[in-house]
């Protein structure tokens, strides 16, 4: 199942299929390790729509929701 990465929740994952970003923001994305066909792992998400702490490979970092919903996840099982 396809969705944005801000509609997982806490301890899903799933594989980058698309960034749906400007230039300038995917490229910072792609520095963090945000990349097509990486898996990501949520591991908690801030209460009242704040940011979610996300988990790419052996980093953990934490992303706004507004950038979060820019990127497409395919779930994975």
């Amino acid at each position: 199942m396809n969705t944005s990465l801000d509609h997982l929740l806490a301890n899903q994952s799933g594989t980058i299929t698309a960034i749906d970003a400007g230039s300038e923001l995917t490229r910072r994305m792609s520095a963090l390790g945000l990349r097509l066909g990486r898996r990501v792992e949520v591991i908690r998400i801030a209460p009242w729509k704040g940011p979610l702490q996300i988990r790419i490979g052996h980093t953990e970092l934490m992303i706004r929701r507004v950038d979060a919903a820019k990127i497409n996840i395919l779930l994975n099982a």
